[in-house]
């Protein structure tokens, strides 16, 4: 339930379940953490809001995808934005975010 609203952005009830208890990076079956799923679906708010919340922003899934990586393959500049400012690693995973913004011609993401 969890990484489905993380996925639709609900951005108040993900921070309810972290407030009850869940942890903030909780990990599905393929190693994604809510945050990977809000930034692959272009959430910038929930990305904001779990990295407020302590989220690790390079928290890598079970084939080693960043989230700032996947959200530079879907092209969501606002979650790279917010990333970016939450400090995200742009070395981290295969590929790395510096490589995935030269791949799919997104570099000015990257500022």
């Amino acid at each position: 339930m969890a990484m489905e609203l993380a996925r639709q952005g609900g951005t108040a009830e993900v921070l309810e379940l972290v407030d009850h208890g869940l942890p903030v990076d909780v990990q599905d079956s393929e190693g994604n953490t809510m945050l990977m799923l809000a930034a692959y679906h272009g959430r910038a708010g929930t990305v904001r809001a779990l990295a407020e919340r302590g989220a690790d922003v390079d928290l890598r899934n079970a084939r080693d995808q960043s989230p700032i990586a996947g959200a530079l393959f879907k092209g969501e500049e606002e979650v790279v934005t917010a990333l970016r400012e939450a400090g995200a690693d742009l070395d981290a995973g295969t590929p790395s975010a510096r490589a995935a913004a030269e791949m799919f011609g997104r570099s000015h993401l990257l500022g």
